[in-house]
């Protein structure tokens, strides 16, 4: 979000109001900085033969989930200072593609269906669609309750709706093909980087009621605050950051193991 926004990742496009909560750039930007770290070890581990057995433990995949889970929260916290989610959602939708096909050309072993970018791209355009409807719920029964969807369909792709401990309902059974892989079901489908609609559009749908309270100024001053320019700046360059650190982090490894 400073230079008025390009549209990022997460950022919006052209902030409604002048003030600036540059302490979600600093989240922001930690979250990113992550995201370019977990992509290099993936890149070790999984393409160029690095015996790191710690990548594909449990903790992993729940700090991964953490660190994406912010961003994709800070996203829908952003719908909220945008002029246009509509736009911003094509234009993101439209990134997306570009990263899969990028993907395809380089590392065609790693297909991106419906990455972070098709989530996000898809999330806004329907927060922008629904925008009118959304408003008639308060906002913190919109938070609790999207954010409770969002925890009690996290099993669906390993086939229960539910919290494993409290109850668990097994899932229908579903066609084998692309639509249900994107929409969170799992299908027999392969990809190096999937964030499907189920469970994820909720936590995205969460964040846009928090995003009410900053739109309406009912959140402490300190996060206008920039204790740490240098990540909100990082912070401000979400989406250019995301389309050239794989690319970028391919090349280099391969020079370096192969040449």
């Amino acid at each position: 979000m400073s230079e008025l926004l390009v549209e990022n990742l997460i950022e919006n496009e052209a902030p409604a109001k002048k003030e600036r909560y540059y302490v979600l750039d600093i989240i922001r930007g930690i979250c990113i900085i992550l995201v370019v770290l977990y992509h290099l070890l993936y890149d070790l581990s999984e393409v160029f033969g690095g015996n790191y057995a710690f990548f594909r433990s449990e903790g992993m995949d729940l700090f991964r989930d953490a660190f994406v889970g912010t961003l994709i929260l800070l996203a829908g916290i952003s719908c909220n200072l945008s002029r246009s989610n509509i736009k911003r959602g094509v234009k993101t939708l439209l990134c997306g593609m570009l990263v899969s096909v990028v993907m395809l050309v380089v590392m065609p072993a790693s297909k991106v269906y419906f990455g972070i970018l098709h989530l996000l791209g898809a999330s806004m355009l329907l927060y922008g669609l629904s925008a009118k409807l959304m408003e008639k719920i308060p906002a913190s029964v919109g938070f609790l309750g999207f954010l409770l969807v969002h925890m009690l369909t996290l099993g669906v792709y390993d086939g229960y709706f539910g919290w494993p401990g409290l109850f668990m309902v097994d899932v229908p059974q579903v066609p084998k093909n692309l639509f249900f892989f994107i929409l969170g079901f799992r299908t027999g489908h392969g990809a190096g980087d999937h964030w499907a609609i189920i469970p994820w559009v909720f936590l995205f749908l969460a964040g846009t009621f928090i995003g009410r309270y900053f739109k309406e100024e009912r959140v402490p001053k300190w996060l206008e605050k920039n204790p740490v320019p240098p990540l909100a700046f990082i912070g401000r360059k979400t989406l250019i950051i995301y389309l050239v650190h794989q690319p970028l982090i391919y090349g280099i490894l391969w020079l370096v193991y192969k040449i």
